[in-house]
């Protein structure tokens, strides 16, 4: 049985230990837990779990809990701190994304598990999705060339969810390069094979979401008959998003727009990689239903590449000949079956069949360098370089 210690029990590392880690070894147990909220977590629980024991702080988990590996699910203003509060222990660790969010955490990160024991699986599911090593495998044996242009789309059918609380927080997400994109980068980076090195992003913000209504749930409002964000509208229109009463998205407690603590309604990267190839990312948080899209094209003077997560397919085109091929993906998992493959290689790492993940803590402090940079970009209306991971 592996006794799982969790940091942060919040929703995301509940459906991750449930419905990815226990689909891999179901004998898995939450056995120890760092959480003020400890009455919430309990009924959060799975049954199996409820008997585990809650300590007051990391310090005395790891001295008493008697566990085989780590778990943090912190809000994200925590990670880093918890993170480098275990990364001396040789306990396996699954953190989530983002690892850091702003500058001066990303660095301390980086300093401190240059030398750490513990082997860490970021929460990076899009870069071990089936679909996206399948768009991997294809770059690798030819399919393009040499990469030249990469260009990446986000609508994201479910964006609500960023102006209701607590994703409207700018002080605990660090905004949606760091919310979003920190997925989107990495992946980006992983099929070019190579760093991005300066970035030009902006954003728009206001536009959609945010606003001067008062602070207030649907239920309290005078337009929730006419509103399309209200859940009874939500539901007729079959849109997604909470369809209970949630808090206002046009609510001016949303953010400032003037001081970039309102989250974007959309936002785009230019993106420079090391060898000098370049890419553009645009994410779009507005969008519904069927406009939902995520994936990239990636192409040189062989051929191109084009897969997309929603679509559920991968498209090959040959330049120079004339073929074309589609392979479709089968499955529904939790983020594209990327989720599964993170577990695969948590359990693995705790039972030794392997040393390190496919991502290790490197790509999640690549990945905010990148997001940090857009961010700063988007801010002061410039180019910035990318700082690099020293590992």
């Amino acid at each position: 049985m592996i006794r799982l210690g969790v940091i942060g029990y919040g929703r995301r590392i509940h459906g991750v230990i449930n419905n990815s880690l226990r689909s891999i070894d179901p004998d898995l147990r939450v056995t120890a837990v760092v959480d003020p909220d400890k009455e919430g977590v309990r009924q959060r629980m799975d049954p199996r779990d409820r008997d585990a024991t809650f300590y007051r702080d990391v310090s005395t988990l790891l001295r008493q809990g008697s566990i085989d590996a780590l778990a943090i699910g912190t809000r994200c203003n925590l990670h880093t701190r918890y993170a480098m509060a275990v990364a001396q222990s040789d306990l396996p660790l699954f953190l989530e994304k983002p690892v850091a969010i702003n500058l001066r955490q990303a660095a301390a990160l980086e300093k401190t598990y240059a030398n750490a024991r513990c082997p860490v699986v970021v929460s990076f599911p899009l870069r071990v999705s089936p679909l996206c090593e399948l768009a991997r495998q294809y770059v690798e044996d030819g399919a393009v060339g040499k990469p030249v242009h990469i260009a990446a789309t986000n609508y994201v059918p479910y964006g609500t969810g960023y102006w209701e609380a607590p994703y409207r927080d700018f002080a605990i997400t660090g905004g949606l390069f760091l919310q979003k994109a920190t997925h989107d980068l990495d992946y980006l980076m992983y099929l070019m094979g190579e760093p991005i090195v300066r970035i030009a992003a902006m954003a728009t913000r206001g536009q959609v979401f945010g606003g001067q209504k008062k602070e207030r749930y649907c239920s309290q409002c005078d337009e929730q008959h006419t509103c399309l964000e209200s859940p009874k509208n939500r539901k007729r229109n079959g849109t997604s998003g909470s369809h209970v009463d949630h808090l206002c998205v046009f609510s001016k407690k949303c953010g400032n727009a003037s001081d970039g603590t309102l989250n974007e309604d959309c936002s785009s990267a230019l993106l420079e990689f090391a060898s000098g190839a370049h890419g553009v990312y645009t994410q779009v948080f507005y969008a519904r239903r069927d406009a939902g899209r995520r994936g990239a094209i990636i192409s040189g003077y062989d051929g191109t590449v084009d897969f997309d997560w929603f679509r559920g397919d991968l498209r090959r085109i040959r330049h120079h000949a004339p073929f074309s091929a589609t392979e479709s993906a089968s499955g529904t998992a939790s983020h594209f079956g990327g989720d599964l493959e993170l577990a695969r290689d948590f359990i693995d790492l705790i039972q030794g069949r392997i040393r390190t993940s496919r991502t290790p803590i490197a790509t999640g402090i690549q990945s905010a360098y990148a997001c940090l940079a857009a961010r700063e970009s988007a801010q002061k209306n410039r180019y910035i370089s990318v700082r690099q991971v020293d590992y």
